[in-house]
Parts: C-alpha cells; structure tokens; sequence
C-alpha cells in the first residue's frame, strides 16, 4: 500500500525540482549563436546593416538551432537586398529554404517591392 503514496511523492518531488532547475537548463540549452543572433536583429531594425551581417554571420558560426539559422539567413537576405546583392540574397534565401522547405516570410515581409520577389521566385524554383 505505500508504493503508489511513494511514487506519488517521488513525482511531485522531481516536478519541483524540475521547475527549480528550469532557469539553469535553459542557459545551458541556449544555443551559442543566440545572443549574436539577437544583436543582429536589433542591429537591422536600427539600420545598422553592416553591423546586423557581421552579427548574424558570427550566430550561424556559432550554433543555431533550425529556426534560429532559418531567421539568420532572411535577416542576410534581407539586407543583400536592399545592398542590390540580388545574387547574394537569393542564395541566403536558397540556404533558409534548405533546412526548413516549408519556410515562409510573413505577409508583411512578402509583400516587400524588393525582396518579396526574389523569395517567390526562389521558393518556386526550390
């Protein structure tokens, strides 16, 4: 009779201790390149694009999970863009579209005159 009673402590037990642990684990899960990843972003919205590619460059060779390289690459997309790169900014496209088939902009970022074009095309041709 006192296993389930016991099983039923040991359960909440490692449930709090899992919740205590949670903001440890997070930072050892965090992927290097996410702090970069952050800066380059912050750096693009300031229109600081030179800085925002260096920053998102340094994220990728430091370590993304899927999504976080996905963003990556749009962001240098973006910014090959409106540099007049089209070449370069098609293949950052090619690079996201690698690893996530299914990516797509979001409305607002499709609907861009400049690179809203060069995505569809890419995707189409992927």
């Amino acid at each position: 009779m006192k296993a389930p009673w016991i099983l039923l402590l040991a359960a909440i037990t490692l449930a709090v201790l899992g919740g205590c642990a949670a903001g440890p684990l997070k930072g050892m899960l965090q992927r290097k390149g996410e702090p970069a990843l952050a800066a380059g972003i912050q750096d693009y919205e300031n229109g600081k694009y030179d800085e925002a590619a260096t920053a998102l460059q340094s994220a990728l060779d430091l370590g993304l999970d899927d999504s976080d390289q996905v963003r990556a690459h749009k962001y240098l997309a973006f910014i090959d863009c409106t540099s007049a790169r089209e070449r370069q900014c098609r293949e950052e496209f090619r690079k996201a579209l690698d690893i996530d088939p299914s990516f797509e902009l979001k409305p607002a970022e499709a609907g861009h005159p400049i690179w809203g074009p060069v995505f569809r095309s890419v995707k189409l041709h992927h």
